[in-house]
C-alpha cells in the first residue's frame, strides 16, 4: 500500500481521521496539535486512543514528537483478536467504541473488546445508546450473527469510571449497499434509566417524569430500571435516561441524558433530567431521518465502503461533524455523495427539512479476512 500520505492540522476530527487512514491504507500526518496552548500536544485521551488502534492492528508504524504537537501514522493491518484496553476516564468508553463500531467487521479475525472506564458521561454517546441504535444500523448493512453483542457488564459514571463493557463483531468480506428512504411512522418507544451508588429511587423518579411527557403522543412506552449494585457500580455515583423511538420500518432515533458528575456544576433532579430527557427525543423524532445524529458518520462510512452500488439515506439536518466526516471520506476514498434537500410538506407532520444522500460504495473488499 505505497501510497502519498495526507496531511492536516489541528486536534480536531481526531479519531475520524485515524480511523479513515486505518481502512484506506493511507498515511497520515497531523501537527500542530494544540501547539498554541500552554499545555501542548495530544491529551491523554488521545494517547489512550492511539495505544487501541495500535492493540487491533498489526504493523502500525506511530511517530509522535516530543511535545506532542506532530503525530505520524501509517495504518497495518486490522487484525482484530481479542484485546483489553482500559479507557482514559477523561473521555466515556462511548468515544473509543465508535471507532470500534467503524472498524469490527474488517478485522482478520472476529474482534472480541474489552473496555474499562466511564460507561455513562455528558459528552460522548453511552454504551446504552450506542448498543441500541448503532447495533440495529449496522444490522442493516449485513453485519450480524451471533458474535454481535454489546454487553454493560459493570456501569462506572464519570468522574470515576470502573465500568466494564465487552463488544464482540464477527468479520464481514463485504457491506451490502442499503435503501433508507422512508422512516416511517413511531411505533414504541423504549428506554434504560440506570442509577449507581445512589437510591434506586432515582431511576423510578426518572422513568415517571419521562413518562409524563411521552404518554401524550403515544401509549406503548417502555423504560427499563437498571440499578448496579456493589462491585458492578463503579466508583462514582449517578443517574441517566437514555430513550429509543422505533419506526414501523425499523429505524431507530435516540436521545439521552447523564446526571452532573460528581464535584463538577450544579447537581441535577431526576425529575428534570427525565423531563428534559423526553424533550430532547421529541427533537430528535423532528429532525427525523433514518438514522439518528449520533450514527449518521457511521451509515455514511458504512454506504461509502458498500459494494460498487448505489446507496441511498434520509437524514435529519447534518451535524458538524458529520459534514466534516463527508470532506474526510472525500480525502481518503475520493467518494463524493449526491445531497439533496427535502422539505417536508406543510400537511404531512414530518418534522424539519430532511437531507438525502446519494452515493456509490467503493467496492472495499476486507483483504485481512482469511479464506476458510
Amino acid at each position: 500500500m505505497a501510497s502519498e500520505g495526507l496531511s492536516y492540522d489541528g486536534c480536531n476530527f481526531f479519531r475520524q481521521r485515524l480511523v479513515l487512514s486505518t481502512l484506506s491504507g493511507k498515511r497520515v500526518k497531523i501537527k500542530n496539535i494544540r501547539s498554541k496552548e500552554d499545555d501542548p500536544g495530544l491529551r491523554e485521551f488521545e494517547a489512550s486512543f492511539i495505544r487501541l488502534l495500535d492493540k487491533v492492528t498489526n504493523g502500525s508504524r506511530i511517530e509522535i514528537n516530543q511535545t506532542g504537537t506532530v503525530l505520524f501514522y501509517q495504518p497495518g493491518l486490522l487484525y482484530g483478536g481479542s484485546v483489553e484496553h482500559e479507557c482514559n476516564p477523561q473521555r466515556s468508553i462511548g468515544y473509543y467504541l465508535e471507532a470500534l463500531l467503524m472498524l469490527g467487521a474488517f478485522m482478520k479475525t472476529p474482534l472480541k473488546a474489552t473496555l474499562r472506564g466511564v460507561t455513562n458521561d455528558r459528552t460522548d454517546p453511552t454504551v446504552d445508546l450506542l448498543k441500541s441504535t448503532a447495533l440495529p444500523l449496522m444490522k442493516k448493512f449485513g453485519i450480524d450473527g451471533e458474535g454481535f453483542e454489546l454487553k454493560v457488564v459493570k456501569r462506572g459514571m464519570a468522574p470515576g469510571g470502573g465500568g466494564e463493557v465487552v463488544f464482540t463483531c464477527p468479520v464481514r468480506r463485504t457491506i451490502r449497499p442499503i435503501q433508507l428512504t422512508d422512516p416511517g411512522k413511531i411505533k414504541r418507544i423504549r428506554g434504560v434509566a440506570y442509577s449507581a451508588r445512589v437510591s434506586p429511587q432515582m431511576a423510578n423518579r426518572i422513568v415517571d417524569s419521562a413518562r409524563g411527557i411521552l404518554n401524550q403522543f403515544l401509549p406503548d412506552i417502555y423504560i427499563y430500571t437498571d440499578h448496579m449494585k456493589g462491585a458492578n457500580s463503579g466508583k462514582s455515583p449517578g443517574f441517566g435516561l437514555t430513550l429509543v423511538a422505533e419506526t414501523l420500518n425499523g429505524c431507530f432515533l435516540s436521545a439521552e441524558m447523564t446526571s452532573t458528575p460528581q464535584g463538577q456544576g450544579d447537581p441535577v433532579l431526576p425529575e428534570d433530567l427525565g423531563r428534559n430527557c423526553a424533550k430532547l427525543l421529541l427533537e430528535e423524532v423532528h429532525r427525523g431521518g433514518c438514522v439518528d445524529s449520533t450514527n449518521q458518520s457511521l451509515a455514511l462510512l458504512l454506504m461509502t465502503l458498500g459494494q460498487q452500488d448505489v446507496s441511498k439515506v434520509l437524514l435529519g439536518p447534518l451535524s458538524p461533524y458529520t459534514i466534516e466526516f463527508l470532506r474526510h471520506i472525500r480525502d481518503f476514498f475520493q467518494i463524493m455523495f449526491k445531497i439533496e434537500v427535502q422539505k417536508p410538506l406543510e400537511d404531512e407532520r414530518k418534522g424539519g427539512d430532511k437531507v438525502l444522500l446519494t452515493g456509490v460504495g467503493v467496492g472495499y473488499s476486507n483483504i485481512n479476512k482469511t479464506l476458510k
